[in-house]
């Protein structure tokens, strides 16, 4: 009798340890419609939409959309993950200021805004964590410029809402972390206009990070277009690969601009904090030309160059129209 007990306590040891290895399920794709309320500080408040014909994305949108067609900016989530609403309060406020923006995953779970993050960022930042062992990406490059098509069709439908909306001539990719890999590896195709890597890089060693996203420092030739990265500082696991990448880059113009509050960024903040005002500031220069958007990071006193906190390098942007 005590073998049979002992031989059923090891079984159930064993049940418990194999019950701890499996991952919970994912939460629950929201239902087709307006996800929360109107957000953003743009002059057209945006919502988040689940659509029934956008599996697999997230649409930000304004909630009552200006007469003219709207540039298209793709996205790419954080850890590469299937939920388009984990930058949420970000995305909205950058649709609020006129932009159509596809994120790869589907809307599942949105976090309440830190009101905390705030606070300034510290003197010292620790030490960057190691990065944790891969895992498998939820999304793809190839899903990401999917979204493309998808944007094409709603463009094209008579009665859809974004019907003659979206201006396919002027688009943007970016992305955090793994879907700022994501985006520097989608921005090789010819339709795209511009790029920005928050929080991340391509690895300085191959297949050190957490990602699959297939692209090594070689590709970084493929791109095209202007490219910005936006980084933690010395404490984002990031920094390394996206200075690295910054000092390879010489053939397109190059921006890149820490703030040492580490590899989360603001994109809890309300509203997505600094980090929102500056993808809104250079995506307002690159795909509508705006001389204000330029101020920010072009020339000797450039808005970031002057901030408190931003430390800012650049390559070949008094080449950029």
């Amino acid at each position: 009798m005590r073998l049979i007990a002992t031989f059923a306590a090891i079984l159930a040891a064993a049940g418990m340890a194999a019950a701890q290895d499996v991952p919970p399920p994912p939460p629950p794709i929201h239902p087709p419609g307006q996800i929360g309320a109107p957000a953003g500080t743009g002059a057209w408040p945006a919502i988040a939409e689940a659509r029934r014909d956008s599996s697999g994305y997230t649409i930000y949108r304004p909630n009552v959309l200006p007469r003219e067609a709207l540039p298209l900016v793709l996205w790419g989530n954080g850890a590469c993950s299937d939920n388009g609403l984990s930058a949420s309060h970000f995305l909205r406020e950058v649709a609020s200021h006129g932009y159509i923006v596809i994120a790869n995953g589907n809307p599942r779970r949105e976090y309440a805004a830190d009101q905390s993050a705030n606070a300034a960022p510290p003197a010292v930042m620790p030490a960057a964590a190691p990065p944790p062992p891969p895992t498998h990406d939820e999304t793809s490059v190839a899903q990401l410029l999917g979204a493309i098509a998808w944007a094409q069709r709603a463009n094209a439908r008579p009665g859809d809402p974004l019907h003659g909306r979206i201006d396919l001539r002027r688009i943007a990719v970016m992305g955090h972390s793994c879907g700022g890999l994501q985006a520097l590896a989608a921005a090789a195709d010819p339709r795209v206009s511009t790029v920005m890597a928050f929080d991340s890089g391509v690895y300085v060693r191959a297949g050190s990070g957490r990602s699959g996203v297939a692209i090594t420092k070689e590709d970084l030739l493929r791109l095209h277009t202007p490219v910005a990265y936006i980084l933690g500082g010395p404490g984002d696991i990031a920094y390394p690969n996206g200075m690295d990448d910054f000092a390879r880059i010489e053939h397109v113009p190059v921006f890149v601009g820490n703030l040492p509050v580490g590899h989360g960024g603001t994109f809890r903040v309300p509203n997505g904090g600094d980090w929102a005002r500056v993808a809104v500031a250079w995506l307002d220069w690159q795909l509508k030309h705006s001389p204000a958007g330029r101020a920010w990071f072009d020339g000797a006193d450039c808005r970031l160059c002057t901030t408190y906190g931003w430390t800012v390098q650049r390559k070949r942007l008094s080449q950029v129209p």
